[in-house]
């Protein structure tokens, strides 16, 4: 099937079958079969082949109700006979691949050429060597040692060619394995719940085996396929197999089948499961696919898919991160986040994050003047070299002495490539990646969880973060501290014999039955802690209600079992409510219904008095009762919770769909107010988030005065302050004109100021969203963050710059369309995650910083040296070093360092701030400059100075000169102590604040001073270097230590006087790829669905209006402000991207697929 594993895996299972023939009622064969029909053909097959549903269960050996035994034999015969739960990921990488990858390097390239010329070369002996007529030029010459030491040159070239080539791949590999540590660590999280001998229990997903009874509620991934037994009002999302959005319900007798990788979206129930793992529907896709199979990685090579089958591309893309599939579904809501889903697709694709855009901008420019100084060098030095000979000595050109000139001539070409080579700053990929990687472990410790590595670079530019209130910032621990019963408003918990004994009883039922059965409160895990709130974290405020006034709901459920219940309203973000009809002794029906205050009150048309006797309920009453009691309920910060029921005569039997009038003429039976405290840390940490530039808005789905109450609590507004609290009617209502759409312009009225949002819906939330990422309004583009836990907050979370999901409370969906999990579910972790962001941002400015010195200051040298005295004073074996020494070691030592509380303090850079900023570059040019007049004073006066030999313009075959040895040694020297100032680039004076707490940079500083003795001391021929005496090491490093004094003097500076300073890597608009280049983009999405032209040609129309809207805007604006029509582009660029998404909404799928960002593509992990 496509893949060599996965067929031996289905042959050996059909041998186990037929020995096992007996032991089931089914095959796996059957099984599967069954799970591909769908809808009624299923119940018609169902009822043929089986019987019905329990038939089935029969003839896989469990029960509906008690579940598998759960014994160990009866498991694995299980897995033996219909496999396990379990798709086998992509093959990773190995590391010679990587070693080759990391070979297809240019400047590699060129330089392993030019050494092996240089060896090839060198043992070449031109019969004329005797014939010293050939040369005479100075200096390039080669030294006595060198004639059988030739070869040495060329050697240690490739030598330190191999070592960053073994470097980088390393690198790369260790990232990849992180990564997958990663994945496996998110997917062992994932568990599900299934009933075993009687038990509910959860279980990894890995375990489930077909019998199992898997309960599903709202907001699960279903881990493998199966048939609904018994539950209400589910409704599944099978987007991400059919493509189709909309949601279908399920039930027992019109469509039972549940498929792996749906998402529930409402209601809950049973089911039993019939196929995991490559049995599963989505197994099968994956097994079309060969999981890591040869046929995917021809596909891969090729870039297009010709499958034009929309899921198994898609399940294609999500596999290549060789993830288990179980985990990986894109996200698609009903909410329309379909069209934002391509959009965010595709963002992914094109918008690189901001410090990568930054930063391949910055190495474009640095390699263009590197390969002009190089290319200058070599013709310099040639030019000089052939007029010498040739045009004042008169030499004529001698066939013989063709090898001479030729082996100079590649020496010359050697001198230029390692120019380059210093030139280029290939460090800089690597700096990213190892600085992303370290803090995204150290970021496990602080409890968050990343999945896409950028996300966590994007957080230090946060403006704006978007929280929840239940769990994020409060415990999520609700607690029932005020209550309203029988005609009184209690404001503690009241004493049980002072509420009638009628209403007690209908309290407790009302509690006890309209409630998932699955929240319960446990007894506490250690002596003297809180009991354990298991499940939906209200109901459980509402148990511990009926616990606290001495009652129990334990026996009311098991009177009333959950088999038993006739039919359950179950809790949606639209309805607002609960409610669960029964069937009483008498044949007559009782309903229970719970939910917000304000929603159940208008409902109610009765309420129980003090007597526990139904009085008629006016809205007059209504009214009343919303000041005197829920709104000071509410402006304690308490959630309010209305209980009601309602009876119904048994005949004629309601029409139970009809629901506006089924939940309605309620009799209330009482009010209750739920604390959820605000968690003690939070306060502190949104006064950091405030402090560091950082607006936080809380979004929330409570009544207005209960958010306002939480919010001061919070500190996210304070008393006396111009800003603004909506409710969701209210926002919607300013933000869209007479027509009803959404207008970017009202929303920019609002935004700056809104603080709080109440009683919102998931859509309202994507909105506010959208609408803070697309806004002009302000000088840079806001970059937010959104916090969520609920299946609804889905497309929130992928339209956000950075999505952060509740570790504890989140459901599957909300996951994974996050791209950071907080596994702790708390706001304080953010603020670290912030810390984090800012901190990588800053490890790349120090790294550059260093590493832009280092630069300037070896290809300067190299190139005056070679243009004066036609010999550069570093060799390209040293400068090899001293490239490897400024890369490698520096990145890793620049890139660890620990962040400080004190990154809190500063706004955030946003996207148009430079990498380098003016004190940077004051730090860059400062130190160049003090760096280069030392080298050059020991180059020309050096000799006088030691009183040694001078190295310039040294008689033919001489040994390696201490004059150049001192240069060399000097220069590292100076480049070591100024890896320690690089450690501030804000112009802090004290370079070595917390050096310490970094072992890192101490052990590379030292580690490298050590080598560079043994260089200088041993390095001898290879390294050109000859031993030096103690009292020139002292001077070497006296000259070094002055880099530390010299930058205190910097430090002394202002910056602001220094004006002509420019500044570098700067993003001026979005990075974007190039038009023709996202052209072929779309192309290739193209080619798997041909029928879809149409989208393409609208695509293009779209980008030649933009482009003319451009010209046009540009002419407007040239003599006004550049940037403002930069900013209008990128503004209309985004919205073309927009039409161009919505104007084909089949095609989401794919695209999601093609670059479906659940967990880093290979690219993205590529530019890491």
């Amino acid at each position: 099937m496509g893949d060599m594993t996965n067929s031996d895996f289905y042959s050996k299972n059909q041998r186990n079958e037929s020995s096992h023939g007996g032991e089931f009622g089914c095959t796996m064969e059957e099984l599967r079969s069954l799970m591909e029909l769908r809808g009624t053909e299923a119940v018609v097959k169902i009822k043929e082949t089986y019987g019905d549903t329990e038939a089935i269960c029969r003839r896989l050996k469990t029960s509906p109700v008690e579940g598998l035994p759960g014994t160990a034999p009866d498991l694995e015969k299980r897995k033996q006979i219909f496999g396990q739960n379990f798709i086998p990921p992509k093959k990773p990488k190995t590391f010679l691949q990587l070693v080759w990858e990391a070979l297809q390097d240019v400047t590699l390239i060129i330089l392993e050429i030019a050494a092996i010329i240089s060896l090839g070369l060198s043992f070449y002996h031109p019969p004329g060597e005797g014939n010293e007529g050939c040369a005479t030029a100075q200096g390039g010459a080669e030294d006595e040692g060198e004639a059988e030491a030739g070869w040495i040159e060329g050697a240690a070239i490739l030598l330190s060619v191999i070592c960053v080539v073994l470097v980088t791949a390393f690198n790369d590999w260790s990232k990849e394995k992180q990564f997958r540590g990663l994945q496996s660590r998110i997917e062992q999280e994932q568990k599900f719940t299934v009933v075993r001998a009687g038990q509910v229990v959860q279980i990894p997903v890995a375990e489930i085996v077909v019998g199992d009874i898997a309960q599903v509620k709202y907001g699960d991934l279903l881990p493998a396929d199966g048939l609904f037994i018994q539950g209400n009002d589910l409704k599944i999302d099978e987007s991400s197999l059919t493509g189709e959005s909309d949601q279908v319900r399920k039930s027992v007798d019109k469509d039972p089948m549940l498929l792996s990788g749906t998402h529930v979206m409402e209601g809950s129930g049973r089911m039993l499961v019939t196929a995991v793992g490559v049995n599963s529907q989505t197994g099968i896709i994956f097994t079309l696919l060969g999981a890591g199979g040869e046929e995917e990685e021809k596909k891969d090579k090729k870039g297009k898919m010709q499958d034009g089958n929309v899921d198994a591309s898609q399940s294609k893309a999500k596999q290549q991160d060789g993830a288990a599939a179980m985990e990986m579904q894109p996200l698609k809501s009903a909410e329309g986040g379909d069209a934002d889903d391509r959009k965010k697709a595709s963002m992914h694709k094109k918008e690189k994050s901001v410090l990568q855009g930054k930063l391949t901008k910055l190495a474009v420019q640095i390699g263009k003047a590197g390969l002009v100084m190089s290319a200058i060098t070599v013709i310099i030095l040639v030019l000089y070299f052939t007029v010498d000979t040739f045009v004042v000595n008169k030499k004529p050109w001698l066939p013989e002495c063709t090898p001479v000139y030729v082996q100079y001539f590649v020496k010359f070409f050697i001198i230029g490539v390692t120019v380059l080579v210093v030139a280029v700053p290939e460090g800089l990929p690597l700096a990213v990646t190892i600085s992303l990687a370290y803090s995204v472990k150290k970021m496990m410790k602080d409890n968050n969880l990343v999945r896409h590595l950028d996300a966590c670079e994007t957080m230090g530019n946060a403006t704006a973060i978007c929280s929840d209130k239940t769990g994020t910032l409060t415990t999520n621990r609700m607690t029932v501290v005020q209550a309203y019963v029988g005609d009184v408003h209690y404001k503690e918990i009241p004493d049980p014999s002072s509420i009638n004994t009628k209403t007690m009883e209908l309290l407790v039922n009302a509690i006890a039955i309209n409630s998932a059965y699955t929240t319960k409160i446990l007894p506490p895990e250690k002596e003297g802690a809180l009991p354990r709130q298991v499940g939906n974290k209200t109901e459980c405020g509402l148990l511990g209600f009926v616990l606290d006034l001495k009652q129990d709901y334990e026996p009311v459920r098991s009177q009333m079992p959950e088999e038993k219940l006739y039919k359950v309203y179950t809790f949606n973000s639209v309805r607002k409510s609960m409610s669960t009809v029964i069937k009483l002794p008498d044949e007559s029906f009782r309903m229970y219904s719970k939910g917000a205050s304000e929603i159940v009150l208008k409902k109610c048309c009765k309420i129980l008095s003090g007597a526990g006797e139904p009085r008629v309920f006016r809205p007059r009453d209504r009214d009343e009762m919303v000041k005197k009691v829920i709104e000071p309920m509410a402006c304690d910060g308490l959630r309010t919770i209305c209980v009601a029921y309602r009876d119904f005569p048994s005949s004629p039997e309601p029409d139970w769909d009809n629901e506006n009038d089924i939940l309605n003429d309620l009799t209330c039976i009482c009010v209750v107010g739920i604390e959820d405290p605000v968690r003690p840390e939070v306060p502190e940490a949104i006064r950091k988030c405030q402090r560091a530039g950082i607006t936080v808005r809380m979004v929330t789905g409570d009544n207005i005065n209960t958010a306002r109450a939480i919010a001061i609590k919070c500190g996210i507004i304070h008393p006396g302050e111009d800003f603004l609290c909506l409710e969701g009617k209210e926002f919607n209502r300013r933000i869209r004109n007479e027509k009803g759409e959404i207008e970017q312009e009202r929303i920019d009225k609002i935004w700056p100021k809104l603080r709080v949002l109440a009683r919102s819906s998931p859509t309202d939330k994507h909105t506010l969203v959208k609408g803070i990422i697309d806004s002009t309004h302000t000088e840079q583009r806001q970059v937010v963050a959104v916090t969520g836990d609920g299946t609804n907050d889905g497309p929130a979370l992928k339209k956000a710059d950075v999505g952060f999901a509740m570790g504890i409370a989140g459901t599957d969906v909300a996951k994974e369309a996050s791209d950071i999990i907080l596994t702790d579910d708390n706001f304080s972790s953010i603020v670290k995650a912030v810390m984090w962001g800012r901190n990588v941002y800053d490890s790349i400015s120090k790294f550059l910083q260093f590493q832009l010195t280092v630069n300037v200051v070896a290809v300067i040298v190299a190139f005056t040296g070679a243009c004066i005295t036609q010999d550069s004073p570093l060799k390209a074996v040293q400068m090899l070093w001293v490239n490897l020494i400024m890369d490698t070691f520096a990145s890793l030592a620049l890139a660890t360092e620990p962040p400080t509380e004190t990154l809190l303090l500063r706004k955030p850079y946003g996207r148009n701030k430079p990498l380098i900023s003016r004190t940077m570059m004051k730090n860059i040019l400062g130190h160049a400059v003090y760096q280069l007049a030392l080298i050059f004073t020991l180059l020309f006066v050096g000799e006088k100075m030691f009183q040694i030999d001078s190295g310039r313009n040294a008689p033919l075959h001489s040994p390696p000169s201490e004059h150049y040895t001192i240069i060399f040694n000097t220069f590292v020297m100076m480049q070591l102590f100024n890896e320690i100032n690089a450690r501030k680039i804000h112009g802090e004076r004290n370079v070595f604040d917390g050096i310490f707490r970094n072992p890192i940079f101490c052990t590379i500083v030292l580690g490298t001073f050590a080598i560079q003795i043994v260089i200088v001391q041993f390095g001898g021929k290879p390294f050109s270097c000859s031993p030096l005496q103690l009292d020139q090491w002292m001077w070497c490093i006296f000259i070094g230590l002055g880099e530390l004094v010299w930058g205190q003097v910097i430090a002394t500076i202002p910056t602001s006087r220094l004006k002509f300073l420019k500044e570098a890597g700067r993003l001026t608009q979005k990075e974007e790829i190039p038009e023709e280049e996202l052209n072929e983009d779309v192309e290739e999405i193209d080619h798997a669905e041909r029928e879809l032209r149409r989208g393409q040609i609208l695509w293009f129309r779209g980008l030649n209006r933009i482009q003319t809207q451009i010209e046009v805007v540009n002419t407007f604006k040239s003599g006004a402000s550049f940037q403002g029509a930069l900013r209008r582009q990128s503004s209309v660029t985004s919205q073309s991207q927009d039409v161009a998404n919505l104007s084909s909404p089949s095609r989401v799928s794919l695209s999601n697929a093609l670059s479906s960002p659940t967990s880093l593509p290979p690219a993205a992990a590529g530019q890491g």
